[in-house]
């Protein structure tokens, strides 16, 4: 499976599968980046430990995208922690490096532990998909007020692109040869060029050295990290890309999604970089229809994986990047790329049963609450769930029933 797949991706990219791969790319590799240096900056790293950190995290991301979308054949997308990264950054007001990564080595074994034992896919199985998918449209309705913002901030720099947009995707045989995400990048690219930011920096083209780090082990950072790092990853950013990628006919390995950001979070404590997990709105737009038919779509992935392996290798470039584009321009992207997405997630969030759950799990979702340092998302699984329990207690019978009569003949053949 491992070598076909790797010979078929040269032969199924195709220009759409690039572009939302390089667009995912741009997206982790500039707004997420940015609140990256931003917690360093909180926790008064020095300049080895925030290039170890950003090699940690876009390194292992890329390999565990490449692994994952190479052998199933799904496009997987891996990064790291947001909402982790700004605790993170809190956190290194009073607590060492060294006693925060051995909190992220705790983090990675509880969430190796999970998977292994399958208590994720089981969980995935309770929770009703449009609560979840109410959830992850919560997260992903602020690309597209973002875009509307950036579209009023600047009319030309990121109007310019969204006409071309539309104009792209008004005509369909011209979007099968121009993909329209691909048309806006381009587009962008010229608007830059014809009015270039006067904040433009030079960007340092030095390789990573690694900064290793020797863990210690304090139970007040324990206490602390732990808990809220293991929901971050479990709870809200694998369970958003689980939930797209269930929205788009793919049957996830779950438990082999969490194992791996189990290991990949173990790994990246070493080099003082936090949890990784599967990225949510980039999984989004790797999994969108301008990949291509759905069993070719794990090639936006591996250009994903690649493009993020060479920017942990050139992790001084990474940090220039949000210097070079307009952070309302990244926005305006990322809002174009997800536009598909989040029409699928509202559908299925509102079209089936369990309405008044996936409205409570989407209106705590945005509105952006956290308690005892958890973000919305997990409030919003919650919150919709218990909801759904009052208002949609005839939906969860519906379930019960089902599953049910579907074990039946399961069972039967283990009697036989």
């Amino acid at each position: 499976m491992w070598k076909k797949n790797i010979f078929d991706f040269p032969r199924y990219l195709t220009i759409g599968s690039f572009s939302n791969g390089f667009v995912s790319w741009i997206f982790g590799a500039t707004g997420p980046l940015l609140l990256i240096l931003q917690a360093a900056s909180i926790g008064h790293l020095n300049e080895s430990s925030v290039s170890s950190w950003i090699f940690g995290i876009y390194g292992m991301g890329g390999l565990l995208t490449l692994i994952l979308s190479l052998y199933y054949r799904q496009p997987i997308g891996f990064a790291f922690s947001i909402p982790g990264a700004i605790l993170v950054g809190s956190s290194l007001t009073h607590h060492t490096l060294n006693e925060v990564a051995g909190a992220y080595i705790v983090t990675g074994v509880i969430i190796l532990v999970l998977g292994l034992t399958g208590v994720i896919s089981v969980l995935m199985k309770v929770l009703p998909l449009p609560i979840m998918m109410g959830m992850v449209s919560g997260v992903l309705l602020p690309f597209g007020t973002d875009m509307v913002h950036g579209v009023i901030d600047n009319p030309l720099i990121n109007g310019i692109p969204l006409l071309v947009f539309l104009f792209l995707s008004f005509f369909k045989n011209l979007s099968k040869k121009v993909p329209p995400i691909l048309g806006a990048i381009i587009a962008s690219v010229i608007m830059l060029k014809i009015f270039p930011m006067k904040t433009q920096a030079g960007v340092s083209f030095s390789m990573t050295i690694p900064h290793v780090i020797l863990p210690s082990f304090n139970l007040s950072t324990m206490g602390e990290l732990v808990l809220p790092l293991v929901l971050t990853v479990v709870a809200i950013q694998n369970a958003q890309g689980i939930a797209v990628l269930e929205s788009h006919d793919y049957k996830p390995p779950i438990n082999a999604m969490s194992s791996w950001s189990g290991i990949g979070s173990i790994l990246n404590s070493f080099v003082g970089a936090h949890p990784a997990c599967i990225a949510g709105p980039m999984t989004g737009i790797l999994a969108g229809e301008e990949s291509g038919h759905k069993e070719n779509r794990y090639t936006s992935a591996v250009v994903l994986g690649i493009l993020s392996c060479l920017l942990a290798v050139f992790a001084p470039v990474a940090a220039s990047i949000p210097h070079l584009i307009p952070a309302s321009l990244i926005k305006t992207l990322g809002g174009l790329a997800m536009i598909g997405v989040l029409i699928d997630s509202l559908k299925m969030s509102f079209s089936h049963n369990f309405k008044a759950g996936s409205l409570f799990s989407f209106l705590i979702t945005v509105s952006g609450i956290s308690i005892f340092h958890i973000g919305a998302p997990f409030w919003g699984l919650l919150g919709g769930t218990i909801a759904a329990f009052f208002l949609n207690k005839n939906d969860f019978a519906k379930i019960t029933f089902s599953e049910a009569k579907n074990s039946e003949p399961d069972q039967m053949d283990e009697i036989a």
